[in-house]
């Protein structure tokens, strides 16, 4: 599975940083800055909700399930031309909770973009990330029980998106990554770690830079 740094190489990587730029108003540079860092701190929020079983039919229910279908990815132009932010607040409400403010504070501090445009980034990233887990989940044949013919999870397609190896969370590239955003030593990876790094490391794209050589 790509990663998520190979998503944002990509030409709809491309199309979403210049479709973001021109909403929120800022460079495309920036913007990138942006999301290499914030795309990361939200799957792991993810993969860190998804550790429990409400965490996971959660997710999975809002995946599989209603406007989260992976739908906006065939009218990525129309969606950013006139994205909905009210879909993004729920979604980073649910993700982020009471970190949000912290984690906007954080990647501006590290971005040098002010906060009020990294929320409005932050908003339009969400419903498109997760419209990207939605597509993969379905092409991996995931049903609500977290199940598919390959015998993988959601958990397997949050890990790899974040550079671990399908199946394992504590091996190869995957367990590089937890320990470089371990922040407190517990062994594992927590919205606090997250924002730690990214205000300590050059963000948590860099981490990945390090790790995978990009």
């Amino acid at each position: 599975m790509a990663g998520l740094m190979d998503l944002l190489d990509s030409d709809l990587g491309q199309q979403i940083i210049s479709g973001v730029s021109q909403r929120a108003g800022t460079t495309e540079n920036e913007t990138s800055s942006v999301l290499s860092s914030a795309l990361p701190i939200l799957l792991g929020a993810m993969q860190t909700n998804a550790a429990t079983a409400e965490g996971k039919s959660g997710l999975l229910g809002a995946l599989l399930g209603g406007k989260h279908d992976g739908g906006i990815l065939d009218n990525l132009s129309g969606f950013l031309g006139g994205a909905d932010l009210s879909d993004g607040s729920n979604i980073l409400g649910h993700v982020l909770g009471g970190n949000q403010p912290n984690v906007e504070n954080k990647l501006s501090q590290n971005t040098g973009v002010s906060s009020d445009k990294i929320g409005m980034i932050l908003k339009m990233a969400a419903p498109i990330l997760m419209a990207y887990l939605a597509k993969n989940a379905k092409q991996s044949g995931i049903n609500k029980n977290d199940e598919s013919s390959a015998g993988g999870g959601i958990s397997d397609i949050l890990g790899g998106l974040l550079g671990g190896n399908e199946g394992s969370s504590t091996s190869g590239a995957g367990g590089l990554l937890t320990s470089a955003l371990d922040q407190n030593g517990d062994g594992k990876l927590t919205i606090d770690d997250a924002v730690s790094a990214a205000s300590k490391h050059g963000g948590i794209g860099g981490i990945f830079g390090k790790i995978f050589g990009k």
